[in-house]
């Protein structure tokens, strides 16, 4: 069993990082430009990230490759460079981490859908998960995580290419919104049936990130940790975000994020981080919450 699991399975709650978009946009990352990329030109900038959030306390931290699958770095002209900018990722996260600490390879949607609702087929979406899979374990990731998805066949897909180019554990989560009938992916999944069939498909580790702010996020686990026995993860916004003169604000600061972490821990969760908007800041202010209420 990995290191990154074995922890988990003994009971303690893991603290993850923060944004990484927030934190490139404010590190030089223009708009509309390409994460990934600053792993080959502004590694200064990407060592820097993990080191901060490590340096907050978190017991692991997310490689900058969520959009480095082939379908995304293309829209860039960077199809060719998946395996490199992936490898790069991680292997600056890598340079960072502390003894007792895991980097885990950020793997987002590709943007694309399978047939019949787009035009990828399952084999060309496979071979994508695990083109970028490949660099990420080249660079030396404790894990994976298949992050922000909608659809569970895509998800289930980055599932099995991860598993069998590496062997290494995954985490998968999908992000929900809150409708009339309650919360459902994009694709018309509910939380329970995101939990059941991702720990079919393979998952090491199930959950939720991104989309909405704490307080839902605490149904959201709860309603997952009802249908499943496997760990669960989750990274949550700085609440939902709004334009201040010009300015994108995320309202949730770390002090009311960290109030509620209890209650995300009570719900299900192994693994609490943040998501857009968070900062070190949330991270240290997490690690602090968790540590007073004794689940470290």
């Amino acid at each position: 069993m990995s290191e990154f699991l074995e922890q988990i399975r003994q009971g303690r709650v893991l603290v993850s990082d923060g944004a990484t978009g927030t934190y490139l946009q404010q590190h030089g990352l223009e708009a509309g430009g390409c994460p990934e990329v600053l792993n080959a030109d502004a590694p200064e900038v990407v060592r820097g990230m993990a080191a901060a959030y490590f340096e907050a306390g978190s017991q692991m931290v997310e490689t900058n490759s969520f959009g480095g699958s082939r379908y995304m770095l293309a829209k860039y002209g960077f199809e060719e460079r998946v395996e490199e900018l992936n490898r790069l990722g991680a292997e600056l996260a890598r340079s960072v981490a502390p003894p007792g600490c895991f980097v885990l390879g950020s793997i987002g949607p590709t943007g694309e859908f399978l047939e019949p609702n787009g035009t990828a087929t399952e084999t060309e979406m496979y071979d994508v998960f695990a083109e970028q899979a490949r660099g990420l374990a080249a660079g030396g990731v404790d894990a994976f995580c298949v992050e922000t998805m909608s659809d569970l066949a895509e998800c289930t897909l980055a599932i099995q290419a991860a598993k069998e180019v590496s062997g290494l554990p995954v985490v998968a989560t999908m992000t929900f919104d809150k409708g009339p009938r309650g919360f459902f992916t994009m694709m018309g999944i509910t939380p329970s049936g995101a939990a059941e069939q991702l720990t079919a498909a393979g998952a090491d580790l199930v959950g939720s990130n991104c989309g909405i702010a704490i307080e839902q996020m605490i149904e959201i686990i709860a309603d997952m940790r009802a249908a499943t026995g496997a760990p669960i993860l989750t990274h949550i916004n700085a609440g939902i975000p709004r334009i201040e003169s010009g300015e994108i604000v995320y309202p949730d600061t770390p002090e009311m994020m960290a109030e509620c972490m209890p209650r995300v821990v009570q719900a299900g969760a192994n693994v609490v981080g943040g998501c857009c908007g968070t900062s070190a800041e949330h991270v240290r202010a997490f690690v602090e919450s968790c540590r007073q209420a004794g689940y470290e």
